[in-house]
């Protein structure tokens, strides 16, 4: 098996048992604090991300292409080279950030955000901001060298670690008040990442080749030309995920704000805030843990296949990789919408937000093809090209959510029509920006099946969940329509040979029996 499918098929399970613990740790948060909670908490939550975007300066991918590169040549000073300059970079750059973010709290709570409790999440998110700094350089670092197994280790971790604190720092403080308890959750993150960062510093420890701290300095007075190499790829890279964080931070803004001219308050516009982007986009990003796996190994994968010239490899495992993303994106939106009422009121209590996922699930399509299409742009050298197409979808996303979301026929599903605007225009313009650069072939006939396949699950899901098993329990009828829509999907897959032989293989435990029945 190539480097590539290996470390895709890590990042995959890792990838799988990190969503699952994430999604159960938004579950707990909502049933220890409700909609308005989560409502604050997803408000601080976009404020972290851009710190921290702007605090990487996209050198994470930067990493693992230049490592991934100087790796095949063989040039390990080059690689601590990388090493030194981005820990010096990302550190410097946090020491900035933090106490900004600390200082700006109280106008970002008061002012922009219309919610001044959104102040204590965003006091107890801060000291992250560092912590994830170095632990995204030593991700990189790995990530280049196409060993995914401690990145994917410490995701792991990091989320058990931050489960196991949740349910008890949200209960403690959720007597002083509601922020109180949202800030609490956020604080667990805080020690969830410190702990995927001292397992990621050991792990370093434990592989490397040369010693980090030995003539650190030199080193990083030395790195002038690793460091414009580095920001070659880096501040493009940073443009197109800065758009992205700059989006997403102003997004809970323009909501709630809109929402005001629509006539709907302040706690009201949280508490639907939250019912969006706490209950119903967490279980939309969930199938996304595949295009992030395979994104995270297109691209040392295509730099490398990039660096010879081998045109027809980067086609293939770009085909690869949307492949396997529309497949496995397809499976999750039959089941999202076929289920949207019943998930939620398992998982939350509720059905608020269900509306919101039949509404964007089948636009989600799109979404899950963006990782893999951005990975190959920017393994490509084409990050300025991601960039632009983030910037334009960015833009209409926010425009739209405006126009509608201040209308009151339209209220908070105008801001969910505003991000199915916005994954639809960034994805056609990444696959655009794909086809001028790379001879792609795509499959008409393949895709057709596909969404035949999609149709007869979906429709055999709903007949299982509405006639069998009436009587039963809720989570009972969930699971065995779940399990039903599984069953029928995978089996119509491998009769209409969606799958080759080679790629049923690479399913663990089952997938060697399983191709020698298929293609019998």
């Amino acid at each position: 098996m190539s480097k590539f499918l290996k470390g895709t098929m890590i990042l995959l399970l890792a990838g799988l048992i990190t969503r699952v613990l994430g999604f159960i740790n938004r579950i707990v948060i909502a049933r220890f604090i409700g909609e308005e909670g989560v409502g604050l908490y997803m408000m601080a939550f976009p404020t972290l991300v851009l710190v921290i975007t702007l605090t990487q300066l996209g050198l994470p991918v930067a990493i693992s292409k230049n490592v991934a590169e100087a790796e095949a040549r063989g040039d390990t000073k080059e690689i601590k080279k990388i090493l030194v300059v981005s820990l010096a970079t990302t550190i410097a750059l946090s020491v900035i950030f933090t106490p900004a973010l600390i200082f700006l709290a109280p106008y970002l709570s008061k002012t922009l955000f219309t919610d001044p409790r959104t102040y204590y999440p965003l006091l107890a998110i801060a000291p992250v901001v560092p912590i994830i700094a170095v632990s995204s350089v030593l991700r990189g670092y790995f990530q280049g060298k196409q060993n995914m197994k401690p990145a994917a280790n410490s995701q792991i971790l990091e989320q058990v670690v931050r489960i196991g604190l949740i349910a008890v720092m949200t209960k403690a403080f959720l007597p002083y008040g509601i922020e109180y308890a949202a800030a609490a959750a956020m604080f667990s993150s805080v020690i969830g990442e410190l702990a995927s960062l001292i397992y990621l510093m050991t792990a370093f420890k434990l592989k490397k080749r040369f010693k980090l701290r030995s003539k650190f300095f030199q080193f990083a007075h030395s790195g002038k030309q690793t460091f414009l190499d580095l920001m070659s790829i880096a501040l493009p890279t940073t443009g197109s995920r800065l758009i992205g964080s700059v989006a997403w931070f102003f997004e809970p803004i323009v909501v709630t704000h809109s929402l005001a001219l629509a006539g709907v308050a302040a706690v009201e516009a949280t508490r639907q805030y939250g019912a969006l982007t706490g209950y119903a986009l967490p279980l939309l990003f969930l199938p996304s843990f595949v295009t992030l796996s395979l994104a995270t190994s297109l691209v040392p994968a295509i730099s490398e296949a990039n660096s010879t010239k081998n045109m027809k490899l980067i086609e293939y495992r770009l085909q690869q990789a949307l492949k396997f993303s529309f497949l496995t994106g397809g499976l999750a939106v039959i089941i999202l919408y076929v289920l949207a009422v019943p998930l939620m009121k398992l998982m939350f209590g509720s059905a608020n937000g269900s509306q919101f996922i039949q509404l964007m699930a089948p636009f989600f399509l799109l979404f899950y093809y963006q990782g893999p299409l951005q990975a190959a742009l920017q393994a490509l050298n084409l990050a300025r090209a991601a960039m632009i197409n983030s910037l334009i979808g960015a833009i209409v996303k926010t425009a739209v959510i405006f126009f509608l979301a201040s209308q009151p026929a339209f209220g908070i599903n105008g801001a969910a029509l505003g991000i199915i605007t916005g994954i639809v225009v960034v994805t056609v313009l990444h696959f655009a920006t794909v086809l001028k650069i790379i001879p792609f072939s795509l499959h008409i006939f393949d895709y057709a099946k596909s969404f035949l396949v999609m149709g007869i699950s979906g429709f055999a899901g709903y007949w299982q969940f509405e006639h069998t098993l009436v009587n039963e329990h809720l989570a009972t009828r969930v699971l065995a329509s779940t399990s039903g829509m599984c069953v029928s999907y995978f089996l119509l897959v491998i009769a209409f040979r969606l799958l080759k032989k080679d790629e049923i293989k690479l399913i663990p435990w089952i997938g060697k029996p399983l191709s020698k029945w298929a293609f019998r």
